[in-house]
């Protein structure tokens, strides 16, 4: 009986990950410590071979001043967040 793999993909570039068995054929497997939890990462050659480091892993919570109070928009309702997305940032000019 044949093991069926789910589908791995590069962190960086998003091309999919091959595997013979249970090599990799054309990127490299990076494990990460994140606190207490292992963060397992794949990336192709290429995009190894550029940057070895591992970018963008960790979540950034992004907090937000509604009416005097700091929360994270996570915990905002639905509405909220759809307010928040269609927000604009204007530039003035200096006088």
């Amino acid at each position: 009986m044949e093991i069926k793999q789910d589908k791995k993909y590069c962190h960086d570039c998003g091309k999919e990950i091959k595997f013979n068995g249970k090599d990799i054929e054309n990127g490299v497997l990076l494990v990460y410590n994140n606190k207490e939890e292992k963060i397992k990462v794949y990336k192709c050659h290429e995009c190894f071979e550029k940057s070895k480091a591992l970018t963008n892993f960790r979540e950034c919570e992004v907090y937000s001043r509604i009416v005097g109070y700091i929360r994270p928009i996570k915990q905002w309702n639905k509405g909220k967040k759809v307010e928040f997305e269609e927000r604009k940032e204007f530039k003035t000019k200096n006088i």
